[in-house]
């Protein structure tokens, strides 16, 4: 298997909200056969139906809301990004579960879900940088 993750796909349990969500955020994507679509840097983020999912997967439908084990994150250029993000998940629908703080690491993060519950890290962590295009580097943690 190669090293990289071509798409996340969601399980919402109500796509019109969920996408009108994702858009009021700024993103934009497709819809097509009840399943929208966003390009999200180098991978497409799916939202697709919560049991739908489940049952393509082999899997029985759970409750949403609970916590998957599943965190995304987003890392922003600035700490004024992260309380930017995090007030516009707010006013979109989505619920703060961690206002911005500077962690024990040494970096800004607060977090965010979105109307289903799928949990968002937005941080700036300087050791991340971020391309112009968005896309970032990890750093050799061996030299650290």
């Amino acid at each position: 298997m190669e090293q990289r993750i071509t798409l996340i796909t969601l399980g919402v349990t109500d796509l019109a909200r969920a996408k009108a969500f994702y858009e009021a955020l700024g993103w934009r994507g497709q819809e097509v056969q009840e399943t929208v679509f966003f390009q999200a840097g180098g991978l497409g983020l799916v939202l697709w139906d919560r049991d739908k999912l489940a049952r393509d997967c082999g899997l029985e439908p759970g409750t949403p809301g609970g916590f998957g084990g599943i965190v995304l994150a987003h890392n922003v250029r600035s700490d004024a990004e992260v309380d930017e993000l995090l007030a516009a998940a707010d006013l979109a629908g989505g619920t703060v579960t961690r206002q911005a703080v500077f962690n024990e690491i040494g970096f800004y993060s607060g977090a965010f879900t979105d109307p289903d519950g799928h949990a968002w890290e937005v941080a700036h962590n300087p050791g991340f940088p971020l391309a112009e295009d968005g896309t970032v580097t990890l750093p050799d943690f061996g030299a650290l």
